[in-house]
């Protein structure tokens, strides 16, 4: 078993500098979409990192404008201003054949990223994805003071049960949202797809993950459900999950594409 060493860099981007993390393995090489808040640190993150370290695999993880290690303040940030950051990330740090592996919001963010660079995405693992949950799991949800708060303060500041912090609620996060909502059609993602999602998630449910699926063109799909799975999803058990189900996309992929070997720009 090789043990690949991880590089640690810095994209420069107009909002400031985008923090990455990377190991150069074979392909298809893995990349992943952090969620609302959360870093590249996490869990789950950290888990893949290992992993593919010690099978030989490419691997990217990146934190947000905002996010993490990465320059600006999170209440800017938009779904436009993340998938631009994703982007920026998967053109310059990675080659060839990708699998997107999005977990809540990143989900959302990988799955239109694959909608733009169609011809690179070898497959995508979503984990407790929330696509349009800007619209579907905040603003539907907001009470109408939350709203008229957002709407006339321009925030709301809610507890967050994963961080000391509080969550802020933008205006500009709730109508850039709109832009990019995915739900109320078919989605043209054709590469193979599998999803892992918790059914005691009380921030995603069930159901919203399955309405994702539903809308999917790719014929490749098959869907994980975890009965006592939270949001986290982060126990043995369900990052075993994880690992199985890019394995399953793997398995129909050619992994001979060379190690990666770009450096940052």
């Amino acid at each position: 078993m090789s043990h690949q060493i991880e590089e640690h860099g810095h994209l420069e981007r107009p909002c400031g500098r985008i923090a990455f993390r990377r190991i150069a393995g074979r392909g298809p090489g893995l990349v992943w979409f952090g969620g609302f808040r959360s870093d590249m640190t996490g869990t789950k993150a950290r888990h893949l990192s290992g992993w593919a370290a010690a099978t030989g695999r490419a691997f990217l993880r990146f934190d947000y404008s905002g996010h993490g290690a990465s320059d600006g303040r999170f209440e800017e940030g938009t779904i436009s201003v993340w998938l631009a950051d994703a982007l920026a990330a998967f053109d310059r740090l990675t080659e060839g054949p990708q699998i997107l592996i999005g977990s809540s919001m990143g989900g959302w963010i990988a799955a239109l990223l694959a909608l733009r660079r169609k011809e690179r995405v070898a497959g995508a693992v979503f984990v407790a994805p929330a696509p349009d949950f800007t619209e579907a799991l905040l603003w539907d949800q907001l009470t109408g003071p939350e709203r008229d708060q957002i709407l006339t303060r321009g925030r709301l500041v809610e507890h967050s049960p994963y961080s000391p912090e509080p969550s802020i609620i933008t205006r500009a996060l709730i109508e850039d949202g709109r832009r990019h909502l995915i739900l109320g059609g078919p989605i043209a993602i054709k590469a193979p797809v599998r999803i892992v999602q918790g059914m005691a998630d009380p921030d995603v449910p069930w159901r919203h993950a399955l309405s994702f699926a539903e809308r999917l063109e790719t014929e490749d799909l098959e869907v994980t459900f975890i009965k006592t799975g939270d949001h986290r999803l982060s126990k043995p058990h369900e990052l075993a999950a994880i690992i199985d189900a890019i394995g399953a996309i793997s398995k129909g992929s050619s992994l001979g594409t060379p190690a990666q070997d770009q450096s940052s720009t």
